[in-house]
């Protein structure tokens, strides 16, 4: 199944860095979500991406939106991460990979170092009504999303 704009978002079931259940439904009716997919904490764009949604949180508050970082690591390790960049947003473990291939946000093989089953890069906004109203997934670990589209985006549906 493919992620399209308008489509329904898949729902999940992750668990944060503080080990409580988080579901893309607890939202439903309530806030936007936007969810924002990384390769692995403690690299240098993952750190740098999320350091500056954390400094910019007030701008996700304000357009009645929730932040969720996910990536394929332990909830230990982003325990730890969470922590030691005092990131204002939940991160979410997606250790068994199922919430990353449902969204199609998964390297086969992230030529680096040749690892299977990194997450890819990415960013999702998802309405109130649980319908995905943004996409943006990276080939390129490098890249950044286009924050400034993202927080239009999200103005744009209050």
């Amino acid at each position: 199944m493919s992620i399209t704009i308008g489509a329904k978002a898949p729902d999940f079931l992750l668990y944060d860095s503080d080990k409580n259940k988080v579901t893309l439904s607890d939202f439903k009716g309530k806030k936007n979500v936007l969810l924002l997919f990384f390769p692995m904490a403690f690299t240098g764009t993952c750190t740098d991406e999320l350091c500056a949604v954390r400094d910019d949180i007030a701008t996700y508050s304000n357009a009645n939106a929730h932040v969720l970082g996910i990536s394929v690591d332990s909830v230990f390790t982003l325990a730890k991460y969470k922590e030691e960049q005092s990131y204002n947003f939940p991160l979410l473990s997606d250790f068994n990979k199922e919430v990353s291939t449902a969204y199609e946000t998964i390297y086969e093989s992230f030529t680096p170092m040749n690892m299977k089953g990194v997450g890819k890069r990415s960013a999702f906004i998802i309405d109130k009504e649980g319908f995905v109203q943004y996409k943006e997934v990276l080939e390129n670990a490098g890249d950044l999303p286009n924050f400034i589209f993202i927080n239009n985006k999200l103005e744009s549906l209050g």
